[in-house]
C-alpha cells in the first residue's frame, strides 16, 4: 500500500495558527469495536484504553493550541458488515470525527475501508484487525494498524507449540476472514517446523450443539486442539463440547481466544491450556498499567494498550502537520511511530506534542513498542499465555 504524501508546509502552517488562535476547537474520534458479539468482553477495556490517550492529551491542553479531543463510541458487533458501515457512515457524516480507532475484527475493518471510510478520505488505525488480507488491501494510504499480521502470529504459536513439545495439531477455526487468515498461517507456520496438522476444519459461530465439529476434530486425532475462533462465541462452544466429550484435554488459544471470560466460563478443566496474543513487555506496558489503574481499568488486557496507542499516534500525527484533517495529517503516522526522535511512552503524551511543536522529532513507543513497518501495521511482539489456576497468566513476551 502506498503511504499519502506528507501535506505542504504552507497547509500546515496555516492550519497550525488556526488551532492556535482558539482554546475551544473540538477533534472528535471514533471508537468503532465490538461491543455486541463474539468479543464483546474484551470492548470496555479496549475502548477506555483510547479514551485515557485522548483524555490525557485534553488535560495537556497541548494540542494544536488546546484543542479538546472527545471520543464517540459506535458498534460494530464484530461480524456485522452493515452495523459496522451504518455506524461509521453516521461517526463521519453527522459526528464529524477526523479519524477512526477501529475496526476491530477483520472483516468489518475491510468493510468499514472499503465502504465508508476510503470514500470519505478518513484515516483508520486499527487496534485489533490481524488478517493478512489487511496487509495487501488497497487503501489509499489511509489504513494502519497498532497490531501485528496474523501472519506473524502464526509464526509465534508454531515456536510455542514446537518448544512445548507438540508433534500434531487439529485446527479449527470460525469461518470468516480472520479465522481462516490465521487458520492458514498457523498450519503453515507449524508444518515448515516439521509439526503435523491432523485436520483443519471451519466451525459457525452462534449454535448451540458443537458435537458433530468436535467427533470430526476428535477423528482426526492430534496432541492438542487449536481453537482460532471467539473467546465469548464459538470457539467456546468448541472447548466446552471437547470437554464434555473428553476428545481433548488442552487447547492452544491464538489472540481471539484470550481473554479473562475464558478461563472464567470453561473453569479448571482449562488449565494447562496456552497461547498468545499481541503485547509487549517493558518500561512501556508498565507505565501505562500504572496511569490505566486510577482510570478504572486493567491495561494488560487483550488490545487496550493497542487501542491507547492508536488514540495517540492519531494526535502526534495531527501536532506533527498542524492540523487534524486527515489529508493533512496521514503522512505522520509513520514519522512520529518510528526512529528517529525522542521515545515517548504512555503518560508523557504531553511532552511528545511539546517536542513536536518545537519542530522536534518523537518515536511513540506507546503501551504495545509501536514500529509500524511495510504498509503501516505493527512489526509484532506477542505475549505467550498459559491457564493457571483458572487464571491467564503471561509465560513470556517474544
Amino acid at each position: 500500500m502506498k503511504k499519502l504524501l506528507l501535506a505542504t508546509a504552507a497547509t500546515a502552517l496555516m492550519a497550525g495558527s488556526v488551532f492556535a488562535g482558539s482554546h475551544s476547537n473540538e477533534i472528535k474520534l471514533g471508537i468503532m469495536v465490538g461491543f455486541t458479539g463474539p468479543i464483546e468482553s474484551l470492548a470496555p477495556a479496549m475502548a477506555a484504553g483510547a479514551e485515557l490517550a485522548m483524555s490525557e492529551v485534553t488535560t495537556s491542553g497541548k494540542l494544536l493550541g488546546g484543542a479538546t479531543v472527545t471520543p464517540v463510541r459506535a458498534d460494530t458487533g464484530c461480524i456485522d458488515n452493515g452495523l459496522s458501515t451504518t455506524n461509521a457512515e453516521r461517526l463521519i457524516g453527522a459526528e464529524g470525527i477526523k479519524g477512526l480507532i477501529g475496526g476491530d475484527c477483520s472483516g468489518v475493518t475491510g468493510a468499514i475501508l472499503a465502504n465508508v471510510a476510503m470514500p470519505n478520505g478518513m484515516v483508520m488505525i486499527s487496534p485489533s484487525a490481524t488478517s493478512p488480507g489487511l496487509s495487501t488491501v488497497e487503501d489509499n494510504g489511509l489504513f494502519f494498524r497498532t497490531s501485528p499480521s496474523d501472519a506473524r502470529e502464526g509464526q509465534i504459536m508454531a515456536d510455542i507449540l514446537t518448544d512445548r513439545g507438540i508433534k500434531s495439531i487439529a485446527l479449527t477455526y470460525t469461518n470468516n476472514d480472520y479465522g481462516k487468515g490465521l487458520a492458514d498461517a498457523i498450519e503453515t507456520s507449524f508444518k515448515a517446523v516439521g509439526g503435523t496438522v491432523t485436520i483443519v476444519a471451519s466451525h459457525e459461530d452462534g449454535k448451540a450443539d458443537y458435537s458433530a465439529e468436535v467427533g470430526a476434530l476428535a477423528s482426526a486425532g492430534g496432541d492438542i486442539l487449536v481453537v482460532a475462533g471467539y473467546l465469548d462465541q464459538g470457539g467456546l462452544g468448541i472447548i466446552n463440547a471437547a470437554l464434555d466429550t473428553g476428545a481433548f484435554e488442552t487447547f492452544g488459544l491464538p489472540g481471539g481466544m484470550i481473554g479473562d471470560t475464558l478461563p472464567a466460563n470453561v473453569g479448571d478443566a482449562l488449565n494447562g491450556s496456552f497461547g498468545q496474543i499481541a503485547g509487549a513487555g517493558g518500561d512501556g506496558i508498565d507505565k501505562l498499567v500504572a496511569i490505566a489503574e486510577p482510570a478504572g481499568f486493567d491495561a494488560t488486557g487483550p488490545y487496550s494498550p493497542e487501542s491507547y496507542d492508536a488514540a495517540a499516534l492519531f494526535m502526534f500525527a495531527m501536532q506533527a502537520a498542524g492540523s487534524a484533517e486527515p489529508a493533512d495529517y496521514v503522512g505522520k503516522i509513520m514519522e512520529v511511530a518510528n526512529a528517529p526522535g525522542e521515545k515517548i511512552y504512555p503518560g508523557e503524551l504531553a511532552k511528545g506534542l511539546e517536542i513536536l511543536a518545537a519542530g522536534g522529532d518523537i518515536d511513540y513507543v506507546g503501551g504495545s513498542a509501536v514500529e509500524l513497518v511495510g504498509p503501516g501495521e505493527s512489526g509484532g511482539s506477542y505475549r505467550e499465555i498459559e491457564v493457571v489456576n483458572g487464571e491467564n497468566t503471561t509465560v513470556k513476551f517474544r
